[in-house]
C-alpha cells in the first residue's frame, strides 16, 4: 500500500481533520513526503465523489463540491424528519453525559457516532466545545435551546438525572482507561 493510500485510510478512519505533523508522526515520514502523498491523493480523488479538503496545515476527506446541490436537498429532507433511534440514543448520552467526548459516546454506543453528532449539531440540539488542554478534541453538550424546549434550565433538571448520569459515567469508564492508558489524553 502506498503512502497516499495509507493517508486516505487514516483520514477516513478518524472522520475528522488531521494536521500534516500528525500524519508525519503516524507514518514516520518527513513533511515533504507527506505533502507529496497528499498531492497524489488529491489527484487520485479529483474525479470521485469525495475530495481532499485542505485548510492551512490541516487535511480531511469531504464530499466533492459538485455534489453540493444533491446533498443539500437530502440534508434538508433529513432535517425535516423526526430523529432516528440512534439519534435519540446519542442525544440522550450527550444530555446525561455532561460534556462528553466523541470517544466516550462511541465507546458507550459501540459504533461510530460521527454522522449522528454532525446531524445533531446541524439541528442545533447539541454544541461542540474545545476539550481543555487538547485543541484536537471536543466535548459535546446540549444547547440551551434544547434545554428550554424540554422545560429545563440545566441538565441536572432532566428526569432521573443523577441515576442515568452515574450509569453513563460507569459505562464510559473503559473509554477513560483507553484515553489515558499510554499516558496521553487522546480521542479514541
Amino acid at each position: 500500500m502506498n503512502t497516499s493510500t495509507l493517508i486516505e485510510a487514516l483520514l477516513f478512519s478518524r472522520a475528522e481533520p488531521w494536521t500534516v505533523s500528525e500524519l508525519e508522526k503516524a507514518l514516520s515520514l518527513n513533511s515533504e513526503e507527506v505533502l507529496q502523498a497528499l498531492s497524489e491523493l488529491e489527484s487520485a480523488l479529483s474525479n470521485r465523489g469525495i475530495c481532499l479538503l485542505r485548510v492551512e496545515n490541516t487535511v480531511s476527506l469531504g464530499t466533492h463540491p459538485d455534489a453540493h446541490a444533491v446533498l443539500e436537498k437530502l440534508y434538508k429532507e433529513e432535517l425535516s424528519k423526526g430523529l432516528s433511534k440512534a439519534s435519540i440514543e446519542t442525544l440522550s448520552i450527550v444530555m446525561y453525559g455532561e460534556q462528553i467526548t466523541r470517544g466516550k459516546i462511541d465507546y458507550i454506543r459501540g459504533v461510530n457516532s460521527g454522522f449522528i453528532l454532525r446531524s445533531l449539531l446541524v439541528r442545533g440540539l447539541i454544541e461542540r466545545m474545545p476539550y481543555p488542554g487538547d485543541r484536537k478534541r471536543f466535548m459535546y453538550q446540549p444547547t440551551i435551546a434544547l434545554l428550554a424546549t424540554l422545560g429545563a434550565t440545566k441538565v441536572s433538571e432532566l428526569p432521573d438525572y443523577e441515576r442515568i448520569h452515574a450509569e453513563l459515567k460507569k459505562a464510559a469508564y473503559g473509554a477513560e482507561l483507553a484515553e489515558t492508558s499510554d499516558g496521553e489524553n487522546k480521542e479514541i
